[in-house]
């Protein structure tokens, strides 16, 4: 069984409600996962727009939500989901917004894709001090075990 990771709330590839966005409550999204690897020690989960600023001419990878250290018994996230909520030992990382929690879409034009990247780590990270997501992805370097992404896309209305 390979690891994959779903939305209750969007489908693949599809929109994701304005309800977890910036044109709403800009709360998280629920997310499901099955098919983490028996010998799995954590999880870490990160929500990234490689669209920014603007999809027809993309200069960067916004980074909306770092999550590190989570139980690999954690089966989902609840959407709303704050932080003092969060499965006990999950850690979180420092998003582009300048914080630890989930920052919604917000694109400033055009469609944006949001990858929803869900890893299956073969050791839990030591306390790294909210890191980037560059700083994360370095510790994480040899203990991939599994990984799966989901998309949303999302518009703002004019």
């Amino acid at each position: 069984m390979s690891l994959t990771l779903t939305s209750a709330d969007f489908t693949p590839g599809g929109p994701i409600p304005a309800i977890h966005t910036c044109d709403g409550a800009n709360t998280s999204p629920a997310l499901s996962w099955s098919g983490v690897p028996p010998d799995t020690r954590s999880l870490v989960l990160i929500i990234d727009d490689p669209d920014a600023p603007d999809p027809g001419a993309p200069k960067m990878t916004w980074v909306h939500w770092v999550l590190y250290n989570l139980p690999p018994q954690a089966n989902h996230l609840p959407a709303g989901i704050r932080e003092a909520e969060l499965p006990r030992g999950t850690q979180a990382g420092l998003n582009d917004f300048k914080n630890t929690r989930y920052g919604g879409p917000c694109p400033p034009i055009g469609r944006h894709r949001y990858v929803h990247k869900l890893y299956a780590l073969d050791t839990v990270l030591p306390d790294l001090r909210h890191p980037t997501k560059p700083q994360l992805e370095k510790a994480m370097q040899g203990h991939v075990k599994a990984q799966t992404e989901l998309i949303g896309t999302y518009q703002r209305g004019h």
